[in-house]
């Protein structure tokens, strides 16, 4: 069966029925029309899809950008781009599987993409680390983007993490200080730099391959400081007011986009991205090629003075003026 999340029930129990109907009609009342009953039950399924789906709530989104079986940056990369050659190691220290990346085509356009990777098991999560990177996963993200300055190709990175990883070895190796070279190195990188969040947009982890040009997030993903548990146990002392927080912190690509955090949302399959992998990937690349038309048409400095000013922008806000 399925992964179903706790909102989606009734529509999974009633899929259910429609499909045991079609399967076994003689195992029902023979008096009745099956074929207007189905239709009947197919309407009704559609209609509750349309409306469980276009009203979901802040929590509710974040459980689809975690669904389990949601499109991930590799599936991205066979899907969406062409000829991907994957680089590995960050020349320092090793090679952190949470983040993956190399040349590849998109469109026919050469570009460098990097990626955050989680798992789709218990073994392959223990690969990629849950997709939480290391400070060895930034730098190679660096060294990649060094890389795509010299052969003066686009960056594109694709973000679905929770977070860098918070581990000792983690602080060891300086998590803090290869998040930040990326802040920086990124501003001034002098090709164009693409952004798309594809689930989780968590807090560094994200941010330090998310200094970009245009930052892009699907309908379904959230970007945010901190999770929306992480919140909750600070502020209410609770994790179980996870969904409060989330409503809350503003993290949904609607909040986003109104905030000028994100410049575009890039619609999914009714029911999340993990629907039609094919569909949601199409719909990836023809955002990612338009707005990397728009940006390369643009003088560099030009691009990198947009780059800044957009960033600088982040954070300002007006109050309204009381009485």
């Amino acid at each position: 069966m399925k992964h179903q999340l706790e909102f989606e029930k009734p529509l999974f129990e009633l899929q259910r029925k429609l499909d045991e109907l079609k399967a076994h009609p003689e195992q029902h009342d023979l008096s009745v029309n099956f074929d207007e009953e189905i239709r009947l039950m197919e309407r009704k399924l559609g209609e509750m899809q349309q409306e469980v789906y276009s009203n979901l709530n802040a929590w509710q989104r974040v459980q689809i950008a975690r669904h389990p079986l949601r499109p991930y940056t590799l599936d991205y990369l066979k899907h969406a781009f062409t000829d991907f050659s994957e680089l590995h190691g960050d020349r320092l220290y090793s090679d952190d599987r949470a983040v993956v990346g190399g040349f590849a085509k998109i469109g026919g356009q050469k570009v460098v993409v990097i990626g955050t990777q989680k798992g789709r098991d218990t073994k392959e999560n223990i690969l990629r680390n849950f997709g939480s990177a290391h400070p060895e996963g930034y730098r190679k993200a660096l060294r990649l983007m060094q890389l795509a300055h010299k052969f003066n190709l686009p960056v594109i990175t694709i973000i679905d993490t929770a977070g860098a990883y918070p581990g000792i070895g983690s602080e060891e190796r300086h998590i803090g200080e290869a998040i930040a070279v990326n802040l920086r190195e990124m501003m001034l990188l002098e090709v164009p730099i693409i952004a798309v969040v594809i689930g989780e947009g968590g807090s560094g982890g994200a941010l330090g391959i998310g200094v970009a040009d245009r930052v892009l997030i699907l309908e379904n993903a959230y970007y945010s400081v901190i999770s929306p548990e992480g919140c909750a146990a600070i502020l209410w002392k609770d994790r179980k007011a996870a969904p409060q927080a989330a409503e809350a912190l503003k993290i949904t690509a609607s909040d986003l986009l109104e905030l000028g955090l994100v410049d575009e949302i890039i619609a999914e399959p009714l029911g999340g991205a993990h629907q039609d992998t094919a569909a949601i990937a199409k719909s990836f690349s023809e955002a990612v090629l338009r707005h990397l038309r728009e940006l390369s048409a643009l003088p560099t400095g030009e691009r990198m003075h947009q780059r800044y000013q957009k960033f600088r922008r982040h954070g300002k806000f007006d109050e309204p003026a009381t009485a």
